[in-house]
């Protein structure tokens, strides 16, 4: 089996015993990117000596039994919206390119730097990050392992598809409406989304905080690896929280008995895909096999698309902010459309948003004085034809993510982990949400779900 295969925990077990090289995983990475990658369009960079280099120092470390960090070694790629020292970020756009010299390292990224981590290089994304798919006017449309016809999901599709098809372990994405959520229930693999400020972002994303910083990888061991890593100190982001007590490594393990978990196949409102709603109720059953207490129940909220849309349509107007109309006409017309209806908004329609923020963040504090944790589905639908925003070209990315972007209004942890397929073949995933801050309490459940189940090593058509 090609190390390609292991999850970044089995890579690090190999290194400290001696049976696996640094050098030997990044080179297996990189064949993987150099055979796939061309169906995916997952990469926008490839620094092949770099990463090479980085993993020879590695291997020296690891052989005098001095590892630099928890992650040293391990192959990692960057989403395209962090700043990476020595690489260009160009956001997917032909026209927001940073115009700075690239020497300096978003907060996340300088996390993984540190623990020793081989950067592989950087990972698509649509342009600004705007939307639920992963296509944009520089680097095109990002496809899914499962099927190259099929969108990867967005706004952290690169991330995703690089991760389901081994090419490197690792990755960090970006969530604001679900961007790793989506992608990672698209293509069979975990993603995390943790508690607003668990995670330093700079420079400040032109969306508010309504913007994570979260991991990306093959199972929920993996994400716990990757949040102690980049949850770490950094002075730039004032909205940080402090440094958490525990790690969320040793939470992932404790398990799930006795635990209280509401179940809502549809938030009381969402139409669900006949072959999603049967793999999430089996799914929900898991957990009771497990020993939690499972029950029926809705968080009680309406949807909130009018006033995310006010958020994010405002943000998406910030972002084209500095640009001419001139510059306009080179970038995705979607993202010109929702900016222009951003720049109408006043000043009291967003706070009239902010006010329903803060009536839905209240509202679930409650729920989960009751309920330890929430599980949907996290997607109302299987993955759809790449290329498109909607599966029928019409409308905006909101209309299919009704499970995903109430909880960035609320700024809640919750995971994504895959439970199953659809008869079509392709990945269907549960969402795991918990209370603000217990990032840990979803991981722990990501975890035993995985333990009790064989759907995150289910094999992307593209290895077969």
């Amino acid at each position: 089996m090609s190390t390609a295969d292991l999850s970044a925990t089995e890579l690090l077990a190999g290194y400290e015993k001696g049976e696996i090289s640094p050098v030997q995983a990044t080179q297996d990475a990189l064949d993987r990117i150099e055979e796939y990658d061309a169906a995916v369009h997952a990469f926008t960079l490839v620094d092949a000596d770099s990463a090479l280099a980085s993993a020879r120092e590695s291997a020296e470390r690891w052989k005098a039994g001095t590892p630099v960090g928890p992650l040293d070694g391990v192959p990692t790629s960057i989403k395209d919206i962090l700043l990476t020292r020595g690489w260009p970020t160009t956001r997917g756009s032909w026209v927001a390119e940073q115009p700075e010299p690239f020497d300096v390292d978003g907060p996340p990224v300088a996390r993984v730097r540190e623990a020793g981590a081989v950067l592989l290089g950087k990972v698509t994304t649509p342009e600004y990050a705007w939307k639920g798919v992963t296509d944009s006017p520089r680097w095109g449309v990002t496809t899914n392992p499962w099927d190259p016809t099929k969108t990867a999901g967005g706004s952290s599709g690169g991330s995703a598809a690089a991760v389901g098809l081994g090419m490197g372990a690792l990755s960090l994405g970006t969530d604001a409406g679900g961007s790793v959520r989506i992608p990672a229930a698209f293509t069979g693999t975990v993603a995390h989304k943790s508690t607003y400020g668990r995670v330093a972002h700079h420079p400040g994303s032109p969306f508010g905080t309504l913007a994570h910083v979260g991991p990306m990888t093959r199972t929920a061991l993996d994400s716990a690896l990757l949040l102690d890593v980049i949850a770490g100190f950094d002075a730039r982001d004032p909205w940080l929280l402090d440094t958490p007590p525990r790690s969320f490594a040793e939470q992932a393990v404790e398990g799930v008995a006795g635990l209280r978990i509401a179940v809502s196949p549809t938030l009381g409102h969402v139409d669900v895909h006949p072959d999603v709603k049967a793999a999430f109720e089996a799914a929900a059953e898991v957990f009771a096999r497990l020993g939690a207490v499972v029950e029926r129940a809705d968080p009680g909220f309406a949807d909130c698309v009018d006033p995310f849309h006010v958020l994010w349509f405002a943000g998406a107007a910030k972002c084209l902010e500095p640009y001419s109309a001139a510059q306009r006409e080179r970038m995705d017309p979607g993202l010109v459309e929702v900016a222009e209806l951003g720049a109408t908004y006043s000043a009291t329609d967003f706070l009239g948003a902010m006010a329903v923020r803060n009536d839905m963040g209240s509202q679930m504090g409650a729920f989960h004085r009751e309920f330890d944790l929430l599980l949907t589905p996290t997607l109302p639908i299987p993955a759809f034809d790449g290329g498109l925003e909607t599966p029928s070209g019409q409308g905006r990315w909101t209309s299919w993510t009704p499970f995903t972007y109430p909880f960035n209004m609320t700024q809640q942890p919750a995971a994504s982990v895959p439970c199953g397929l659809t008869g079509d073949g392709l990945p269907v995933s549960l969402q795991i949400v918990g209370p603000r801050h217990a990032d840990g309490r979803v991981l722990a459940a990501a975890h035993a779900f995985e333990q009790a189940t064989e759907h995150h090593k289910a094999v992307p058509t593209l290895l077969r």
